[in-house]
């Protein structure tokens, strides 16, 4: 047999094609040439697979070989092709048998010793194969997050000897065993922030409804303590979800078995650049946006970010999703993401008090780094005031997050029941449909949009905050009170 042809998968965005390798042995002087658009880490595998074959014990054919990974447009990255390119030299060279090849799907980067690496992207690798009715060969280390998508068999292989053995019916591998079901995901827990009750019950809004949120105070008022603290507050993760998440984070390669079923939560430096927030590079990768899928950004010094860089969250934030475009490629990523940010009040952090030496134009220029569209798009706005003497001094003995997490799970259930989707991602329609305040509440909402000027947009955003905050509290109409409310977390925004 001088022919052999074995299924891979490369990835793109979230998709993960099937790729066929074709290995060809013909005559003529010793060569071994890779085709279809491989990059250079692909290229390199010539050296680590003729290594491999030749430390594991068999013989690397003198003969002209000729690699093609069809198909032929579509860019192929990594060392995931070592694996089948090393299988197929050897079934065409008659040192393993061919016959099987058909039955599986293989990736895995080989190291000179013949042991297989672990390789980004296994996860949404089988997912992707999991409707082809073949096995996957994949490295021990890729073995577990793979093994999460359900129906998918996993074979999982330490060296290429291992495999070679199960093709030619030697030493067939054993399928991975399912790890034990994850324990419950533990959060940092509400009741350590002392005070701040205001911004307690901002945050918990905020869950409910799946809101973007802005808290302003000045430092070592408890921010980043409460902001680490709100995935614990949003609803158990779905299995959907939760499989979603994963296969971005396995995209990235950051994938952790452990944390499976925990809300992701990404805090981002202030230096960091626009493609690392919303994803990029010659092949682009997920953003920190896209890796905070189902779960929370969380972006400290907010007016620190460059402009640029918190400008390109806008659509993001509206549309739940950013396309990432390049000459060669252009690529979908899921964006669902809760933006949680916090700032001081002015450059020193201290405005309002004795040590303050800010001017007022200093303070505007601070504030004016962020855009006027972008604090729209923000829909609860909080300040984070410094503790009294006696808060910081008290006992922190506030409500546990298990408690304020009951309550917002019962308010995503009723959201869910009503229309199938949080308050927080409601079209405009929608929001005509399912948000419309009883008579007072649409007086007292006409008096805000003339005090306060309220855009089209921010004048959405009341409506649904009020219905998060009727729905926590059980109400099937947004009265008075709770309009009130959502129009109290809109008034930073033009401070």
């Amino acid at each position: 047999m001088s022919l052999a042809v074995l299924k891979s998968r490369a990835l793109a965005g979230m998709a993960a094609p099937e790729v066929a390798v074709e290995i060809h042995l013909g005559r003529g002087l010793p060569s071994f040439t890779i085709v279809g658009l491989a990059e250079t880490e692909v290229k390199e595998a010539r050296e680590r697979v003729r290594a491999a074959i030749q430390n594991a014990r068999f013989e690397f054919p003198a003969s002209r070989i000729t690699v093609n990974l069809a198909p032929a447009d579509l860019p192929k990255e990594s060392g995931r092709f070592d694996l089948p390119i090393a299988l197929g030299i050897l079934a065409a060279s008659g040192q393993v048998d061919g016959k099987r090849l058909v039955e599986h799907e293989f990736a895995g980067e080989l190291s000179l010793t013949g042991e297989l690496r672990p390789v980004r992207g296994a996860l949404a690798m089988c997912l992707a194969a999991r409707g082809q009715a073949r096995s996957f060969v994949l490295p021990r280390q890729s073995a577990a997050e793979a093994a999460l998508v359900g129906g998918a068999t996993i074979l999982p292989a330490q060296t290429l000897l291992e495999v070679c053995a199960h093709l030619n019916g030697q030493q067939p591998l054993a399928p991975f065993a399912s790890a034990a079901p994850a324990p419950a995901p533990e959060y940092p827990d509400l009741a350590e922030v002392k005070g701040q009750a205001q911004a307690k019950r901002a945050l918990e809004v905020a869950a409910a409804g799946g809101h973007s949120l802005l808290m302003v105070g000045p430092p070592g008022t408890g921010k980043s303590m409460l902001a680490a603290r709100f995935p614990g507050l949003l609803p158990p993760m779905t299995a959907e979800e939760a499989l979603e998440s994963a296969a971005i984070h396995s995209l990235a390669g950051d994938f952790r078995p452990e944390h499976w079923l925990r809300r992701p939560y990404q805090a981002p430096h202030h230096t960091a650049s626009a493609p690392s927030l919303v994803g990029g590079g010659a092949n682009p990768r997920p953003g920190e946006i896209s890796l905070a899928h189902h779960g929370v950004l969380f972006l400290d010094e907010l007016p620190e970010f460059e402009r640029r860089v918190l400008e390109a969250l806008r659509e993001p934030l509206e549309s739940g999703h950013i396309r990432v475009a390049r000459a060669a490629h252009r690529v979908d990523y899921p964006a669902q993401f809760q933006l949680v940010a916090a700032m001081n009040p002015c450059p020193c952090g201290h405005l309002g008090e004795a040590r303050c030496r800010c001017t007022p134009d200093q303070v505007a220029r601070y504030r004016a780094k962020l855009s006027g569209p972008l604090l729209d798009r923000i829909d609860l706005h909080v300040e984070v005031p410094a503790l009294a003497e006696g808060e910081l001094q008290a006992r922190a003995e506030g409500e546990r997050t298990a408690a304020v997490r009951e309550r917002v799970t019962a308010a995503r259930a009723l959201q869910q029941a009503r229309q199938g989707k949080p308050n927080g991602r409601l079209a405009a329609k929608e929001i005509e449909q399912w948000c419309a305040p009883d008579a007072a509440g649409a007086q007292l909402l006409k008096q805000a949009i003339a005090r306060l000027g309220l855009s089209a947009r921010a004048y959405h955003r009341v409506l649904k905050v009020a219905r998060s905050i009727a729905d926590l509290a059980g109400a099937t109409d947004i009265a008075a009170p709770h309009v009130a409310e959502a129009i109290h977390y809109r008034r930073g925004a033009g401070a």
